[in-house]
Formats: structure tokens, C-alpha cells, sequence
């Protein structure tokens, strides 16, 4: 016996749920892609881009996943034996260092810890340290969408410049770009990248860089650069040079409605939605954490994502279980605990294409589950999100 119906709604961090309007603007010839029109396309969402990312400089698309523009970012400014500092806060960081060792790189840990953020002091007394200047990068990511961090990136730039250390910052914003704000010029950072499947309600499938004048010119004298990730290439005078090839017209035409929704409803409004319903998250899973058995992977509040909320499970309670029901039975797929967090953690997503009726069909099914599993909780949690928007939303 279950209680679903028509399709699953996802409440995973990537690939979220799409808007019926990006679905729908896939759904129509290919263009020509030498094609006046195709250049157009290409031109307006670059500079869109780079609006999102808010810089100056210039952005890149690859026919990519995140993993690949991780690439596409490092193979760019580094050559073979260069040092990486990477700041730990969960598990993608940590990914994106193993990309850089395993294209050569020399990669540094700053040791984190999956249950809270970075701290920028670290950051800043550990370039102190680097007297020579061994150190040509720094790596961080805005959101950890296994921990569910979120490190202050603004902070971290600043603690980067007061240390007079002169290593490219590099951000990762996969799970934050659209959903949050990002001042890539004005937080000081040289590198950025993000994908299409979170915050930009897109199929995945499209990466994206964007680059500063500083790094375009360390960029002149990497060892790493190949011909599909290479920037220089993608600048290039024809057109199809700047997807190292045929361009993914498609996909295009999703991040194309996607990016013109975000614009109509406005960047501030997006970020204020993101963050009522994050919060109505965050009172749901309070209350639930009353019953001892669930409870916050970051320990402190204002280190807690605006996108993604990781709920750990104790003394013995299963989430996979709890996974289960919620899908099979009721039709809302929750995101599972990965790399340190796996089988002790579920994740709720809250990112991109999400209102207040998914936000609060989520928290009740949720409810659901630990009522029909007996997992202790404390009663209520959906009520206190309702009571959070209502007091938040006005009339």
C-alpha cells in the first residue's frame, strides 16, 4: 500500500526538480549552430554568467558536470608539482583536491571537520606561514552539500588578503550559485565555478568557470591546460570554439529559461526565498531533534546552508530505512548521507526550483516516516515550519 502518485518530486541536492518552462523550452529544434541566432545565445548567457557570478571577468561553459569544471578550473592556472591548499569543511573540497593530485599537483589539507565551517583565522595563519610562496591556490567550496556547511567566502577572501599571501582563491559554488548571494570581485576571488543541476534548475549536464584578469594571466604560463578545458582555446574567434566543439543547444535552451526566471522574479527575491524556506527546514528538523534521535550535522546555526540541510540519525535508527519509505510509499526522494555521513545522515534540499508547498509536502512526509517507522521525535515539526512562513510571509 502506498500513498503516491504521478511522478517523484526530489528532494536531493542535484539534480533537482525543473520548472515545467525549462522542461518545455528543450522541447523544440535544434539550431543551426553557426547561426546568428546561436551566437546570440551563447553571448547573452555568457554575460548572464557572469552576472550570477558577479565579476568582471570572463566565464566559460563546458559540456561538463562539476567534476569536470573542477578540471577545467585547475588545469587552467596550475602546472605539474604546484601546491594546493585545500580548506576542509565536508566532502567536495576534498574532492576537488583529489582532482588537483591526481593532475599533478602538490595538495595540502587544512584540516576541517564535516560538522562545521571553515574559520578563516586558520586560513590565514597557515599563509603566514608560507614564507616562499609555495602555495599557489587556495580551494574552498560555499556549500558543502554533504555537511551541509556554509563557509563564509567573503570572510575567507579577507583573511586571504590580510595574510599578503599571493595565491589564487578559488571557489566552488555548485550548490550555491542562484540560490544565494556570490560577489566573485567584490570577496576577492579569482576562480569560480558552478553547474547547471542546483540552483539554476537545469538539466546536468553544463559547467561553468569564471575567471579574473589575475588568473588569466597566471593561466598564460600553466603546465596543466589541455585543448578542450583551455580557456585561451575558448576564446577563440569561431563561434564553436567556445564548447570546444558542437555546442549542447539543448541545454542551452534550458539554462536559457532558467537564468530569464531567476532575472524575472529578481536575484534578491530568489536569495530571501531560499532563505524562509531554509529556515522553515531548520525549525522542522529543531523540534524533530527534541526526540534524541535526529539532529543537526553543523553544530552552529549560522554555519547551517541555505540549500541543503543534513540531518544525522542515533542510537541505532536507520535513515536508509527512512529514505525508503519516503520514497517508495509517499513519492518524496530525500538525499542520502555521503562520505563520512554514510548511513548516519539523510539530506533535504532546498535549492533551486522549490516553494512552500514542496518545502512543507516534504517536511510531512518526512513525518510520515518517522511516525510509520517509530523513530523518536518531537511532535510538531511541521507546525513549527508553517508557524515560521506565516509569521515570516506577510499578508
Amino acid at each position: 500500500m502506498t500513498v503516491r502518485a504521478g511522478r517523484e518530486f526530489l528532494a536531493i541536492p542535484g539534480p533537482t526538480t525543473m520548472p515545467d518552462e525549462v522542461l518545455r523550452a528543450m522541447h523544440r529544434p535544434a539550431l543551426d549552430i553557426y547561426s546568428e541566432e546561436m551566437v546570440g545565445l551563447t553571448d547573452g548567457l555568457l554575460r548572464d554568467l557572469s552576472r550570477l557570478f558577479a565579476t568582471r571577468g570572463r566565464s566559460y561553459i563546458y559540456i561538463a558536470n562539476g567534476h569536470g569544471a573542477w578540471e577545467a578550473t585547475l588545469s587552467n592556472v596550475l602546472s605539474r608539482g604546484d601546491k594546493v591548499l585545500v580548506l576542509e569543511s565536508g566532502r567536495f573540497a576534498i574532492g576537488w583536491g583529489n582532482a588537483a593530485a591526481a593532475m599533478g599537483a602538490d595538495v595540502e589539507v587544512l584540516k576541517g571537520d564535516w560538522r562545521r565551517a571553515i574559520r578563516p583565522a586558520e586560513v590565514e595563519a597557515r599563509l603566514r606561514q608560507d614564507k616562499d610562496h609555495t602555495i599557489k591556490a587556495v580551494l574552498a567550496v560555499q556549500v558543502d552539500t554533504a555537511s551541509g556547511a556554509f563557509n563564509d567566502i567573503e570572510a575567507i577572501g579577507k583573511a586571504i588578503k590580510a595574510s599578503g599571501h599571493p595565491a589564487l582563491f578559488m571557489v566552488d559554488a555548485v550548490a550555491s550559485l542562484g540560490c544565494m548571494p556570490f560577489q566573485m570581485d567584490a570577496w576577492g576571488i579569482d576562480v569560480a565555478m558552478s553547474g547547471s543541476q542546483k540552483g539554476l534548475m537545469a538539466p546536468p549536464g553544463l559547467g561553468f568557470v569564471a575567471a579574473n584578469d589575475r588568473a588569466r594571466e597566471v593561466h598564460k604560463k600553466a603546465g596543466l591546460r589541455t585543448p578542450y578545458w583551455d580557456w585561451t582555446e575558448r576564446e577563440g574567434s569561431e563561434h564553436y570554439r567556445k564548447y570546444a566543439g558542437t555546442a549542447p543547444v539543448h541545454l542551452l535552451f534550458a539554462l536559457r529559461q532558467a537564468i530569464d526566471m531567476l532575472f524575472d522574479e529578481g536575484l534578491e527575491n530568489v536569495f530571501l526565498r531560499h532563505r524562509l524556506l531554509a529556515e522553515a527546514v531548520r525549525r522542522a528538523v529543531a523540534i524533530w531533534a527534541e526526540g534524541q534521535a535526529l539532529g543537526f550535522n553543523i553544530a552552529e546555526p549560522n554555519e547551517r546552508s541555505n540549500t541543503v540541510t543534513t540531518v544525522t540519525m542515533t542510537n541505532g535508527h536507520d535513515p536508509v530505512a527512512l529514505q525508503r519509505y519516503c520514497k517508495e510509499k509517499c513519492g518524496v526522494v530525500l538525499g542520502t548521507g555521503i562520505g563520512d555521513l554514510q548511513g548516519q545522515a539523510f539530506r533535504i534540499a532546498h535549492m533551486g526550483h522549490v516553494n512552500a508547498p514542496m518545502i512543507l509536502g516534504t517536511l510531512g512526509v518526512i513525518e510520515v516516516g518517522l511516525n510509520a517507522l517509530d523513530i523518536p521525535h518531537g511532535k510538531g515539526g511541521t507546525e513549527a515550519a508553517i508557524e515560521w512562513l506565516a509569521e515570516s510571509v506577510s499578508a
